[in-house]
């Protein structure tokens, strides 16, 4: 998205690197993420905004969609491989070839709605994943679990009508995309964080609101939208968790998904822009998945 854009390229490859400094990336079973199909995509997207968003590629530099969201020529090819990284890692966790996955994958998707780019998402690669996971899968209940600074009011969106999606989200008040959390959707369970909370804050929270919700909901198949963005060191955000706080929420979700889905779990990476801190709280994300 441009040279000076937080959305960069590095943010994968410190994660890469913090894996083989782990002495995990060889440990480790890695896959080529397919593009995603129109049929997959229309599942959580519209006709209309597919057709839109094939039709603005610029020929050659970049294409504004928002203040913060831009396209160039490759993104289209990018977004697709993004979703379907999700699509792919979904059907190896329901064949029972991997207990788990992350997907490391760029652009995000969590802010994408059914018809609208934001955020730096085009495609909301989380809820393409969980809506193959309900239509191929022969699940009656799947959950998202939404750790990023922000409100992943795309996945919110698209899903606040499906009683087979239980969607919990934690999220710092007054950024972006500025939901009015005082009112969930149908289905969605807010841990809202005032600036400066941290990790104590946090864990109570999501003990006291999610964790109830999700064990009353039983999901078959837990979903993850990982963003590492209100990590102190992170000043895209006013909150203030740390490494240890990151390795918590990873713990929390696996144990989640092994008492209610047998261990069926999917992690899609979200934000975290800070590089080092990324690298280290993505790294141990994987490390605690992977149990090596």
């Amino acid at each position: 998205m441009g040279p000076a854009h937080p959305e960069r390229p590095q943010r994968l490859d410190v994660i890469t690197d913090m894996l083989m400094t782990l002495r995990l990336l060889d440990l480790l079973a890695h896959h080529d993420a397919p593009r995603a199909t129109r049929a997959q995509l229309l599942r959580t997207h519209t006709p209309g905004y597919l057709d839109w968003l094939e039709a603005i590629v610029p020929e050659s530099g970049y294409r504004d969609i928002d203040l913060d969201t831009r396209m160039t020529p490759k993104t289209p090819e990018a977004a697709l491989r993004a979703a379907g990284s999700a699509i792919l890692a979904t059907e190896l966790v329901l064949e029972g070839e991997v207990g788990n996955a992350f997907c490391p994958v760029r652009p995000p998707g969590h802010h994408a709605t059914a018809d609208q780019a934001m955020g730096f998402c085009f495609f909301n690669n989380v809820a393409v994943a969980a809506a193959h996971a309900l239509a191929i899968g022969e699940l009656d209940r799947v959950a998202i679990i939404d750790f990023d600074v922000h409100h992943g009011n795309g996945t919110d969106e698209i899903f606040e009508h499906d009683d087979r999606v239980l969607f919990c989200s934690l999220f710092q008040t007054g950024l972006f995309p500025l939901t009015d959390w005082s009112e969930p959707h149908r289905g969605g369970v807010y841990v809202p964080l005032e600036a400066g909370a941290g990790g104590a804050a946090m864990r109570e929270a999501v003990a006291n609101a999610w964790r109830p919700a999700l064990d009353a909901f039983r999901p078959q198949m837990v979903f993850v939208s990982a963003g590492f963005d209100a990590h102190v060191d992170d000043d895209i955000s006013e909150l203030a968790f740390s490494d240890s706080d990151y390795q918590w929420l990873t713990e929390f979700v696996l144990d989640i998904a092994r008492r209610h889905a047998d261990g069926r779990l999917v992690s899609v990476l979200e934000g975290g822009y800070e590089l080092q801190s990324l690298a280290r709280c993505a790294g141990g994300h994987v490390k605690l998945l992977s149990g090596l």
